[in-house]
């Protein structure tokens, strides 16, 4: 019999602390969400992005991003090629032969996303997102069956 992945549940009321953090400048995984994704292993979280005018472009060989506008305006880009791309370090300054990352993207697709927009961004393509104000978006990651 095939050993079956732990299911997890997560309340509203998580998602709710979640949202009641007070945003700062840059771009972050929010709390308690954060550990409890990480402590389970689960795919999915949510960013917030608070005056994000300079995020690197990347691209993911083995996942897709499922994104979903929970709160403000993001300007994604998306296809296109990369500009000058490099493969991405690791925190031990090992590579990460499944990210590659980028300045920029050319002759990408532009959309902004409001709340309750969603965007699904297949392994392999570009993406790059950018806001303004603040933004927060839920993100999934969707691993490549291989």
């Amino acid at each position: 019999m095939e050993n079956l992945a732990k299911c997890f549940l997560v309340r509203k009321s998580e998602i709710d602390k979640t949202l009641a953090t007070a945003p700062t400048r840059g771009k972050k995984l929010l709390e308690p969400l954060k550990s409890l994704a990480a402590a389970n292993k689960l795919p999915l979280n949510i960013l917030e992005d608070k005056e994000v005018l300079d995020n690197e472009a990347e691209i993911h060989k083995k996942e897709g991003d499922l994104w979903l506008c929970l709160k403000g305006e993001v300007k994604f880009i998306y296809g296109g090629e990369m500009v000058d791309p490099w493969v991405k370090k690791n925190a031990d300054g090992s590579l990460n032969e499944n990210e590659i990352k980028a300045k920029q993207i050319k002759n990408g697709i532009e959309s902004i996303l409001k709340p309750g927009d969603w965007l699904w961004i297949p392994a392999g393509q570009p993406h790059q997102h950018l806001c303004v104000g603040t933004v927060r978006l839920a993100i999934i990651k969707i691993p490549v069956k291989l």
